[in-house]
């Protein structure tokens, strides 16, 4: 019947299924296959940001201290976190997927396009040079971000393991036990040992930063190629102290770099944590 056959077309345009008598077998639906990443395929015209910069850094581990002392140099943009990695783009047909395959571009690409557009905006109405993104979650997509922006410079901000477990759990305690916020902190310096290891960077210290604030950026700003500025280290007040766009601690809250917590002595490491405090040289 036609209405029947209707039915069955509707199916399958929306689910990729169709119905048949018994006895009959339906032909499985292919898996949408993911699409290429792939580096820019002119930099020039497809990239409006110059040498961006990622903290690469788990939860908890001073990446929003950080960001607030980059983000008083004259040259430095540090925004709030960005989460620009959860941006997607979409084809809602198959002819726009086939008008932009003509222009060479996939999904990928359009959303390379649009993460680099949202950034450079922001960049933009900063009157800044170049900006800073350190969204924790940006670890995960370290090949990502290193292919859409081949120009990047990466900084990797590490702290003694179990001192960001603590701070995860102290985050939100009602959410997490601390055995619990190890293991889920634990996911986060993984990425970011991945990401050590793959791309070239300068990997610098929270202990050190809220130690010995002037050595650790100084470093940071002959890594990127910039005079040192002794604003950096009273960094003033937040405009964003939000959940989940980065620290809104009283110690953030203060405009000034605060000492950091005790290290935790070696019985106090969390077993499951033990492996990463030695690849990062907090346990011998």
């Amino acid at each position: 019947m036609n209405w029947q056959r209707k039915v069955n077309k509707a199916l399958v345009r929306f689910t990729g299924f169709q119905i048949e008598r018994a006895g009959g077998q339906a032909p499985r639906p292919s898996a949408p296959t993911a699409p290429e990443v792939r580096p820019p395929a002119d930099p020039k015209t497809d990239r409006l940001l110059e040498a961006p910069v990622f903290i690469l850094s788990p939860v908890r581990s001073g990446s929003t201290l950080l960001r607030a002392m980059l983000n008083a140099h004259s040259a430095l943009h540090a925004p709030h976190e960005l989460h620009v990695r959860r941006l997607q783009v979409r084809h809602g047909t198959s002819l726009a997927a086939k008008a932009m395959a003509a222009l060479g571009h996939n999904e990928a690409d359009l959303e390379h396009l649009l993460w680099d557009r949202v950034l450079h905006r922001e960049l933009v109405r900063s009157g800044k040079r170049y900006i800073v993104d350190k969204t924790p979650a940006n670890a995960f997509a370290y090949e990502r971000i290193s292919t859409c922006w081949p120009d990047a410079r990466f900084v990797f901000l590490l702290r003694h393991p179990a001192s960001i477990a603590a701070s995860w759990h102290e985050a939100s305690p009602d959410r997490r036990t601390p055995e619990e916020a190890a293991l889920d902190a634990l996911r986060y310096m993984k990425a970011v040992q991945r990401a050590r290891t793959a791309l070239p960077g300068l990997t610098v210290r929270y202990e050190d930063l809220s130690s010995d604030p002037g050595r650790v950026t100084r470093e940071i700003c002959a890594f990127l190629g910039l005079e040192w500025e002794e604003g950096m280290l009273s960094y003033g007040r937040q405009a964003v102290l939000e959940k989940g766009l980065g620290d809104w601690r009283d110690k953030i809250r203060t405009g000034t770099v605060q000492p950091g917590r005790a290290l935790p002595s070696p019985e106090e490491v969390p077993e499951a944590l033990k492996p990463m405090a030695r690849t990062w040289g907090y346990l011998p």
